[in-house]
């Protein structure tokens, strides 16, 4: 067995019918660091919000500051923190993992497909890794490596980028999100009604956009970016901000790692416009568009899988429901990853309270009760297009299976609900309302904002 050394923790064997078993030893950490040992800037194009400039507001509701702050654009913060252009990054020391845990890890990987996969424990088992080795070993399993001639430091060394460019302090939006999003991808690309038409690069773009959906988040929402008149709101002109940048965030990294640039021009730019049309689709904004085109076309049976646009559209779909299939896990997981999205969004209520701006709704700890937010989230987001998803597969085991989870998690949530409790104690009291009153569903789709859940 020949074995090939690359930068990251954890360990994965890859298969390959046309060549020896390589064995990906992923060695370090995800934080880079510089000459002097202090931890480089990290690579991502987001700049930091600095939420003390927000102290200040002028008469005219305007967001001002006291002095002169400079904000790079985009493209300023990649060319400035490029590794193509800062040369060759010193080694970090090396991290290994115990090889129980290598083991582990690899016998969780032989269950990928398993819609109980735990990725919480994965990620443990990885050392943080869990995106990173995930992708390796999806792209391996589906034979993308082969099918596009990959080459494996490269592919790793793009994983890594995006796994590096997510916000480890985000309760939520975080490589491990987009690792579970990237696993439910996996189980949706396999449904039978969907695999078989499906091409390498149907699944190579499925994969890749789940994966980076969410990159680079800054743990706040549009609305929250708007009203601090963040650069990015006024560069997308107010629409799919957090998306547009997810979606260029990602070209960025493609481009500087050139894992496609030995493929022609012209398809690479089909697989960059195609990633966009993916990411831009999780935008909440969109779910009643998606969710009218997908009734529709279930209602007339006119779905043509053979064609390439249908396909696409489904794709959209897929990923849709991939992003906020968190209600449709074991209660286990589900519960917490309630709890992180919640913790994420009072987060945001505290700092607009701290500066005295608007609290954006579902994000008041003092009124927005977890278990009100994810009933109505559930109610008015998740039902409607997970049945419509379980309408396309002709109701597949696991769309059962995720739609028996989505009824026992909300059933738990209302049995959890303060008003619920509430309304048992009282004397001839019926069931409450699972909604929680009028206007939660315009609130639950400005607050998840297309990234949240």
């Amino acid at each position: 067995m020949s074995c090939l050394m690359v930068e990251r923790c954890g360990e994965i064997l890859f298969e390959n019918s046309d060549q020896n078993a390589k064995c990906v030893c992923m060695l370090g950490d995800v934080q880079l660091t510089g000459q002097t040992g202090v931890p480089a800037e990290r690579r991502g194009s987001y700049p930091f919000i600095d939420f003390r400039l927000l102290n200040n507001t002028t008469h005219s509701g305007e967001i001002g500051t006291k002095k002169k702050v400079k904000r790079l654009l985009s493209f300023q913060r990649y060319f400035h923190t490029s590794r193509l252009l800062r040369g060759i990054i010193p080694q970090a020391p090396l991290h290994l993992l115990d090889e129980d845990y290598l083991g582990q890890a690899r016998h969780m990987l032989s269950k990928v497909g398993m819609w109980d996969f735990d990725i919480f424990l994965f990620d443990r088992l990885t050392n943080g890794n869990s995106l990173v080795t995930l992708l390796c070993h999806l792209f391996n399993t589906h034979g993308l490596i082969h099918h596009f001639k990959l080459d494996m430091v490269t592919l790793h060394r793009f994983l890594v980028m995006v796994q590096e460019d997510y916000h480890s302090h985000n309760p939520y939006h975080n490589a491990v999100h987009a690792a579970d999003v990237t696993q439910a991808m996996h189980c949706y690309l396999k449904e039978p009604k969907l695999a078989s038409f499906l091409t390498p690069l149907d699944i190579m773009l499925g994969l890749l956009a789940a994966a980076a959906h969410d990159v680079d988040h800054p743990g706040v929402n549009q609305p929250f970016l708007v009203k601090t008149n963040h650069h990015l709101a006024n560069l997308y002109q107010n629409m799919s901000v957090l998306e547009n940048h997810h979606w260029r965030s990602t070209i960025g990294m493609l481009r500087e790692s050139r894992l496609l640039a030995h493929l022609p021009k012209e398809m690479t730019q089909d697989i960059e416009q195609q990633l966009g049309s993916l990411i831009l689709a999780t935008d909440i904004n969109r779910q009643n568009e998606f969710l009218t085109r997908l009734k529709a076309h279930l209602h007339n049976k006119d779905l043509r899988l053979e064609d390439a646009h249908d396909r696409h559209f489904m794709l959209q779909i897929a990923l849709k429901c991939a992003d906020i299939c968190n209600p449709c896990r074991i209660w286990e997981m589900s519960k917490q990853w309630s709890e992180r999205v919640c913790e994420e969004f009072y987060r945001q209520g505290e700092l607009e309270q701290k500066f005295e701006l608007e609290i954006s709704p579902l994000c008041n700890q003092q009124k927005d009760s977890i278990p009100s937010i994810q009933i109505g989230f559930m109610t008015y987001i998740v039902e409607p297009l997970f049945r419509e998803w379980a309408r396309f597969t002709g109701n597949s085991p696991l769309s059962e299976n995720m739609l028996s989870h989505l009824a026992h998690n909300k059933a738990q949530w209302k049995s959890l609900s303060p008003r619920q409790r509430r309304s048992r104690g009282s004397s001839g009291g019926g069931p409450d309302h699972d909604h929680g009153g009028p206007g939660t569903e315009n609130a639950a789709q400005t607050a998840t904002e297309g990234d949240t859940q």
